[in-house]
């Protein structure tokens, strides 16, 4: 059975489509950036290998990853190095970790378990908009 049209606007239709491709687009930088982040506070220093272990993908695409953190003004490091993250870095860090927090009590209050709830976190935070995380931050306040 074929699909309703959709009944909204081109237009608005567009811009949604280019907000979930730009969440994309960051949704990688910012994964590496909050566990650059979280290796730092736990261990003093996120070494490549760690970060591919925790990612799950093998050492050459934590090091074009790291590359392009890098171009992009996120982290500093040195060949065979760890990596430490710029202020700007930090901030994206700490902007992601936030986010996911909000988004993590919010599935809990609705009454997801917390292994699901984190799962699931882990991808809504990316695409969220801000208003739609004021929300649930205000939903989860009132549970």
């Amino acid at each position: 059975m074929p699909a309703e049209p959709d009944p909204r606007p081109h237009d608005a239709r567009a811009e949604a489509f280019q907000g979930v491709r730009e969440a994309r687009r960051s949704e990688l930088a910012e994964d590496y950036v909050e566990l650059i982040a979280e290796l730092i506070h736990a261990n003093g220093e996120a070494r490549p290998v760690d970060i591919a272990t925790k990612m799950g993908v093998k050492a050459p695409t934590v090091a074009k990853t790291l590359d392009r953190l890098a171009r992009e003004g996120l982290i500093t490091r040195a060949k065979y190095r760890s990596v430490f993250l710029t202020e700007e870095g930090r901030a994206l860090a700490g902007e992601c970790r936030r986010r996911h927090e909000i988004v993590l009590r919010f599935l809990i209050s609705l009454g997801l378990d917390p292994e699901t709830a984190e799962r699931d976190a882990e991808g809504i935070e990316h695409h969220v908009s801000a208003r739609t995380l004021a929300v649930f931050a205000a939903f989860s306040d009132r549970s």
